[in-house]
C-alpha cells in the first residue's frame, strides 16, 4: 500500500504520456483520473493508519550507492508530517485533474497536460516521502522540472516561455543554498539519512567551519543554506519574482502547483529539518523576519494588481510568509496546520478564478468584468467562501490557523517576533482590502464585459463545479474539524515527526491561549473594518482610487510595478551578465580563442601537413619512418 502511493502517479504519467494516443483522448483522460483518485484513496488509508492509529512506517527497498563512507538507500519515511502532506497533495491533485477535464476540453493537447499533472504529483510525493536528503533533493528538482513543463504548457506563447525560464532560473538560485547545506551535512555527519543526522545534532552543535578568515557554526550554516532553498521554492522576498509570472500557465496549474503543493515544498523542508533549525537561534531570527517581510510586502503589492490570478498569486506569497514566520518562532505544527488549511481555500480561489476566466472568454483583467454576480451566482458564492477564509473571517478554515499565527507572534515576548506581528497585521489588513477589491471588480461593480463575452457567459459544467464545491466545504469546516488534532495543547499526533518549541514544547501555544480577548480580536476587527471601508470606498467614493494626483500616481506605480524588483534585478544582474556573455564568453572566448585553437586551427594544421607531406614524401622508406617517429613524439 505504501509503495503504491508513489508508483501510481508515475504509472499514470508514463502510460498517459507515452501511450495516450493508443487509448484515445477520452481513454487517456479517464486513465489519468483513475490513477490519481486511486492514489488519493490509498493516501486516506495511510492517513488513518499513521496519523489516527499512531503508527510510523519506514520502508527500505534496496541499497542505492555504497562509495566509501557514503551509503545511500532507497528509503521512504511515512510519519505524521508525510501523511498529512500526502493527503493535501493527492486530494488537491485529484480535484484539479477532474476540474481540468472540462476546463481544458477544447485544448488539443489535453492528454499531454494530464501526463504533466501526474508527473508533478509523482515528484511531489517523492519529495515528501523521502527518507534521506538526496532523495528529497531529487523530488525537489523533479518538482521544478514539472513546474517548468506546466507553466510552459502553451509553449507557442512568448510570455509562457519567459515565465517558465524565469521560474526555473530563480529556483536554481535557491538550489545553490540546498546543495551547500547538503555538502556541509555530509562533511559533518558522513551520512544523508534523516534519522542519523538528527540524532547526531547534539554532538556537532558546537562544530565550526572556516569560511575565508572567519569561523562559523556548522549547524547555523546548514540551517541558512536550507532556508535559502526554501526562499526560492516558497517565493519569499528576494526570490519571489517567479511566482506571479507563473500565472501564465493554465489555471488548473496555478491551483495545483502555485497554491497548494509546490510553493509549500519550502515550508515542508523547514518543518522536516526542524531538529536542525532548533539548534540555530540566528537562523530562526532570520527566518522569522523574512517571513514577516514577505507577508507585508506581498499584501501591499496585491492591492494594486489588476490581473485576477496575479492578485491571488500575491496572496499566496503573503500566506507563505505567515507559514515561514511561525517556523522561525519554532511552532512547526501551526505552520503545517496553516499549510493544510491554505491548500483548500487557495485552490478554491484559483479554481473559482478559472471558472470566471472560462466564462468571460479568457479575460483576466478585473476591470473588464463586473456584474457577474447575476450571471454566475454559484461561482460568486464559492469565491466569497474562499476570500473569507483567506481573510481569516471567524469560523472559516483560515481563521483557526492564521489568527493563531498572529497570536504566537505577539505572545513570544521578544523584539523580532513583535516586529513580525506588526508587519503581518498590516499584511492582514492588505489581504482584506484586496479580497474585497477583487470581489467588487469581478462581481459587484457595473458590468464592463465586452459584448461578445456577454453572449458567451455561462455557469461552468458539473465537472468544474464538483471540485469547487468540495473545496468550498473544506474551506469552511477543515480548520474546525482538525484544529484540536493538529494544534491542540497536549496532542500526541506528531510523536517525533517535528520538534516544537525552543525550550518547552507548546510554551508559545500556551502563552497565546491565555492572551487577553482584546489582543486576540485585533486581527479580526482590523480585517472586518478594512473590508467594510474598502466596499464603501469602491461603491460610493470610487473617484478616490482614480485620483490624478501626482503623489498618488507615484505610489500606485511603485506598488503596481512590484517595488521595481524586476527592473532592479534586470539592471544589476541580468543585463550585465548578458553583456558579459556576449562580449567576453561568446565573441572573445568562443569565437576567438576556442575557434582559432579548435576548428580553425585544425584546418590550418591540416593544410600545413598537406604541404609538408607533399614536399617530403618522396617514396623513400627512411623519410617515411622519420616522419612517423617525429609525429608520434610530438603527439
Amino acid at each position: 500500500m505504501y509503495i503504491s502511493v508513489i508508483v501510481l502517479p508515475l504509472l499514470s504519467a508514463v502510460t498517459v504520456g507515452f501511450f495516450g494516443r493508443l487509448f484515445g483522448k477520452k481513454g487517456a483522460i479517464l486513465l489519468a483520473n483513475f490513477f490519481v483518485i486511486l492514489t488519493f484513496t490509498v493516501s486516506c488509508l495511510m492517513f488513518y493508519e499513521v496519523n489516527l492509529s499512531g503508527t510510523k512506517v519506514m520502508i527500505v527497498l534496496w541499497d542505492w550507492l555504497n562509495i566509501g563512507t557514503l551509503q545511500l538507500q532507497w528509503s521512504f519515511l511515512f510519519d505524521t508530517l508525510t501523511c498529512t502532506m500526502l493527503f493535501v497533495i493527492t486530494s488537491i491533485s485529484s480535484l484539479v485533474h477532474v476540474y481540468s477535464v472540462s476546463y481544458m476540453e477544447h485544448d488539443p493537447h489535453i492528454v499531454r497536460f494530464m501526463s504533466y499533472l501526474s508527473l508533478f504529483t509523482f515528484f511531489m510525493i517523492v519529495l515528501v516521502t523521502s527518507g534521506n536528503f538526496i532523495q528529497l533533493f531529487m523530488g525537489w528538482e523533479g518538482v521544478g522540472v514539472s513546474s517548468y513543463l506546466l507553466i510552459n504548457f502553451w509553449f507557442t506563447r512568448i510570455a509562457a516561455n519567459q515565465s517558465a525560464i524565469k521560474a526555473i532560473l530563480v529556483n536554481r538560485l535557491g538550489d545553490i543554498g540546498i546543495l551547500v547545506a547538503l555538502l556541509l551535512i555530509f562533511k559533518t555527519t558522513q551520512t544523508f539519512d534523516f534519522g542519523i543526522v538528527f540524532s547526531l545534532l547534539d554532538f556537532i552543535k558546537d562544530d565550526t567551519i572556516l569560511i575565508g578568515f572567519l569561523e562559523y557554526n556548522v549547524v547555523t550554516c546548514i540551517s541558512i543554506g536550507l532556508f535559502i532553498g526554501a526562499v526560492g521554492k516558497s517565493a519569499q522576498v528576494g526570490l519571489h519574482t517567479w511566482l506571479p509570472d507563473a500565472m501564465e500557465g493554465p489555471t488548473p496549474v496555478s491551483a495545483l502547483i502555485h497554491a497548494a503543493t509546490m510553493v509549500t515544498a519550502g515550508v515542508f523542508v523547514l518543518i522536516r529539518v526542524s531538529p536542525i533549525l532548533t539548534y540555530s537561534t540566528v537562523s530562526l531570527v532570520i527566518i522569522t523576519i523574512f517571513g514577516a517581510i514577505t507577508g507585508f510586502f506581498a499584501g501591499c503589492i496585491g492591492i494594486f494588481q489588476n490581473d485576477l490570478k496575479r492578485v491571488i498569486a500575491y496572496s499566496t506569497c503573503s500566506q507563505l510568509g505567515y507559514m515561514v514566520m511561525v517556523c522561525g518562532l519554532s511552532n512547526y505544527s501551526i505552520a503545517l496546520f496553516h499549510l493544510m488549511n491554505h491548500a483548500f481555500f487557495k485552490a478554491l480561489l484559483f479554481l473559482s478564478a478559472g471558472s470566471v476566466i472560462h466564462a468571460v472568454m479568457d479575460e483576466q483583467d478585473m476591470r473588464r468584468m463586473g456584474g457577474l454576480i447575476r450571471i454566475l451566482p454559484m461561482t460568486y458564492s464559492l469565491f466569497v467562501i474562499g476570500s473569507f477564509s483567506l481573510m481569516g473571517f471567524p469560523y472559516t478554515t483560515g481563521y483557526y490557523s492564521k489568527e493563531l499565527i498572529l497570536e504566537i507572534g505577539v505572545s513570544s515576548f521578544n523584539t523580532y517576533s513583535f516586529f513580525s506581528y506588526c508587519l503581518l497585521l498590516i499584511g492582514a489588513a492588505c489581504t482584506a482590502f484586496y479580497s474585497v477589491r477583487l470581489l467588487y471588480f469581478t462581481f459587484l461593480a457595473e458590468i464592463n464585459v465586452s459584448k461578445a463575452a456577454v453572449k458567451y457567459i455561462h455557469e461552468s459544467p458539473i465537472l468544474m463545479y464538483l471540485p469547487m464545491l468540495i473545496l468550498g466545504f473544506g474551506s469552511i469546516f477543515v480548520g474546525y474539524i482538525l484544529k484540536d488534532m493538529y494544534i491542540g495543547v497536549g496532542t500526541t499526533l506528531y510523536q517525533n515527526s517535528l520538534v516544537d518549541g525552543l525550550d518547552n514544547k507548546f510554551i508559545n501555544l500556551l502563552q497565546a491561549e491565555f492572551l487577553s480577548v482584546v489582543i486576540k480580536l485585533i486581527p479580526v476587527i482590523v480585517s472586518i473594518l478594512v473590508s467594510i471601508l474598502a466596499y464603501i470606498g469602491y461603491n460610493n467614493y470610487s473617484k478616490i482610487f482614480y485620483s490624478q494626483d501626482n503623489t498618488y500616481l507615484k505610489v500606485y506605480k511603485f506598488f503596481n510595478k512590484k517595488w521595481y524588483f524586476d527592473i532592479l534585478y534586470n539592471r544589476l544582474f541580468v543585463i550585465p551578465v548578458l553583456n558579459f556573455g556576449n562580449t567576453i564568453t561568446f565573441k572573445m572566448i568562443d569565437r576567438g580563442v576556442i575557434e582559432h585553437i579548435g576548428p580553425t586551427g585544425i584546418v590550418r594544421l591540416l593544410k600545413f601537413n598537406e604541404k609538408f607531406f607533399k614536399q617530403h614524401m618522396s617514396g623513400f622508406i627512411f623519410k617515411s619512418v622519420f616522419i612517423m617517429v617525429i609525429s608520434i613524439i610530438l603527439y
